[in-house]
């Protein structure tokens, strides 16, 4: 009984919980759903084949797609390009031999439990953003960065992305 009870407690608060720190210990502010520590680390984007051939993908997706070697958002229905280099090298032996599953996803947000968006991280709150990892200079600090690599360069004050060979800028205009 008391395992059960320690169980359902935890399901709950996982169930409930709307911002998550990953490499640190709480989120910086109440508008935050998911951030990340300062640890000279990045995201690595979902890999895929080919952003045309990725279905259901919804607004605000991002991925790499590793036969244009490129970083992509998708807005207004269309692909954008967050990769201004073409010569990336990407290593699929890490995942060649992996089944995916394609029921997986993890939803953070106060409608985690009934979100139906596509996706394998999907943040649910329409009032909180995520925070990506900040490193200064990556090029110099992420010492063997993998492709389809995202964080955010403190002293450029852009989002870097890395494609298997260069890393490029990316700035609002």
């Amino acid at each position: 009984m008391k395992n059960n009870i320690v169980l359902l407690a935890v399901l709950f608060s996982i169930s409930t919980f709307s911002q998550v720190a990953i490499g640190k210990n709480s989120t910086t502010n109440s508008s935050v759903s998911l951030e990340f520590g300062n640890a000279n680390k990045g995201v690595i984007l979902p890999w895929v084949t080919s952003s045309a051939a990725t279905s259901g993908a919804v607004d605000g997706t991002m991925i790499f797609d590793i036969v244009d070697k490129k970083i992509k958002f998708k807005s207004n229905g269309s692909w954008m390009d967050y990769t201004t280099d073409l010569t990336g090298v990407v290593d699929t032996k890490i995942q060649n031999t992996l089944q995916e599953n394609l029921t997986a996803k993890v939803a953070i947000g106060k409608d985690n439990s009934t979100d139906t968006a596509p996706g394998i991280l999907v943040l649910t709150d329409t009032d909180k953003a995520m925070i990506l990892p900040k490193v200064a200079n990556p090029y110099l600090n992420i010492i063997n960065p993998s492709a389809g690599m995202v964080v955010y360069d403190t002293v450029s004050h852009q989002m870097a992305t890395f494609n298997g060979t260069v890393w490029s800028f990316w700035k609002p205009s």
